[in-house]
């Protein structure tokens, strides 16, 4: 049984040391445009929520909206990261980010254009993303995000460490 009990870790080490999970979040302020961005890269399950509080990035963002500021920070966060070859499994609350591979083929087929010919707000992001997709193998998972604590997973605790960052980050700014 021990034999067992140590392939059975070491297969499930080996899994996590070829992912990477990514939780990115984002809070604005809607009177000054001004939003932090927050992304937190865990390559393994092992470490604690208090361990891992340090390695949240945090960075500032100008003439921003909250759509924007998700898809700014998401950008931000994989350029920074070593992924290469990972397979990376990005945690979000933003339904947009969510949705953008499902409307890919219509946004580039209408050239990221509404039905009045003008191109969308970010199109350009939305353009970024898609390069930045292309070359790196990415999974989207939708977060629920300010859930009651009883009703939270691993995966809602690390993106509470993002959540809080931001909020705080731009709470302090706005004192």
């Amino acid at each position: 049984m021990e034999n067992l009990e140590c392939a059975l870790f070491l297969s499930i080490y080996l899994r996590f040391m070829n992912e990477l999970m990514l939780f990115t979040d984002g809070s604005v302020n809607t009177h000054s445009n001004i939003g932090y961005g927050a992304y937190l890269a865990v390559s393994d399950r092992v470490r604690s929520l208090d361990s891992l509080r340090l390695n949240v990035k945090v960075r500032r963002f100008e003439h921003t909206s909250s759509t924007k500021l998700e898809l700014q920070t998401l950008l931000w966060a994989l350029s920074n990261i070593q992924a290469l070859g990972k397979k990376i499994r990005i945690y979000t609350d933003s339904q947009n980010i969510i949705g953008l591979p499902k409307r890919r083929s219509r946004l580039e087929q209408n050239a990221y254009r509404s039905r009045i010919n003008k191109h969308l707000k970010n199109y350009e992001l939305y353009q970024e993303f898609y390069k930045m997709i292309d070359r790196l193998d990415c999974e989207f998972f939708k977060v629920h995000g300010h859930q009651v604590s009883n009703q939270k997973d691993d995966m809602d605790g690390f993106f509470t460490l993002v959540d809080r960052a931001s909020r705080n980050a731009l709470r302090k700014e706005c004192q």
